[in-house]
């Protein structure tokens, strides 16, 4: 059953702000749990939760309440974000679990926790991140090298066929954590190989680049040819890149040009715009 690669586990399952039939932009995390699982035996170790306190959309929707089961005074009363790593680091140190960070591994269902939702808030609120957040375990893998991937199924769903028994409350961070740490305990004992699913690439290093030089007007274009048509450049000289807008909205489906030096993970890469700044998109929606 030992899992030489790593000494242990951390399951975590974020809850974040939401709404029904609607997207709330930015979302934020309101709930942080973990579960600390021995790679070698499977055991679980010791377990981590705290409320979050949202900045941005503070007051929690009736259907965010209800999914989640977190009142508003939960929140009122949270940590931020910053403070919430710093707690969740400091558990770990406590369990043992963080003298060597390449010894640790994140698990998830999904890949939403690591790559979208901890990822994009920490980006948009300037916080650094641990580095083992980088890549994770996404459990739904493994499952379905087990059990077959013929068709998606939800937490409780797999939990339910591995031949678990669910164990509290759906939507509920810590006993998803929770679960999911069973999970993966059965897989393991099962045999079913476990290793890294996902990571996000590091920003590409350019040690030495020019210094950005003025562009004349001349230079722009109004990209009104739509997606197909010659690439324009922004402000910073870099040629644009084409899209369509699949955000749901009265804007999906239109064509638009972005600095092709912007990426949604990792934002401006080149040096015109300043560290941490969006571009500014010289757009002409179709």
């Amino acid at each position: 059953m030992a899992r030489e690669e790593f000494d242990h586990f951390v399951v975590v399952d974020f809850e974040a702000t939401c709404d029904k039939d609607a997207r709330i932009y930015p979302q934020e995390i309101i709930e942080f749990p973990a579960v600390l699982v021995d790679a070698a035996t499977g055991c679980l170790l010791s377990a981590f939760r705290t409320d979050v306190r949202p900045r941005h959309h503070p007051r929690l929707t009736a259907f965010c309440a209800g999914l989640t089961g977190i009142r508003q005074d939960q929140v009122d009363g949270g940590v931020d974000l910053r403070e919430a790593l710093a707690m969740h680091d400091a558990w770990l140190a406590a369990a043992g679990a963080a003298a060597d960070a390449g010894r640790l591994a994140v698990v998830t269902w999904g890949d939403w926790d690591c790559a979208t939702m901890l990822e994009s808030e920490c980006r948009f609120k300037g916080l650094a991140k641990p580095p083992y957040f980088d890549q994770w375990l996404n459990l739904r893998v493994p499952f379905e090298a087990a059990f077959g991937a013929g068709r998606r199924r939800s937490l409780p769903e797999a939990v339910c066929e591995a031949g678990l028994q669910w164990h509290g409350r759906p939507h509920c961070g810590l006993d998803d954590a929770r679960n999911t740490a069973r999970l993966l305990a059965e897989l393991m004992r099962r045999g079913v190989h476990i290793s890294i699913t996902g990571s996000l690439a590091p920003p590409p290093t350019t040690p030495s680049q020019p210094q950005p030089q003025a562009v004349t007007p001349s230079r722009l274009c109004t990209c009104d040819g739509g997606v197909g048509s010659t690439a324009c450049c922004c402000y910073g000289g870099v040629a644009t890149r084409g899209g369509v807008m699949m955000t749901p909205g009265t804007m999906q489906g239109r064509c638009f040009y972005g600095c092709g030096n912007w990426t949604p993970a990792f934002r401006p890469m080149c040096p015109f715009f300043p560290a941490g700044l969006h571009p500014v998109i010289l757009v002409k929606i179709s």
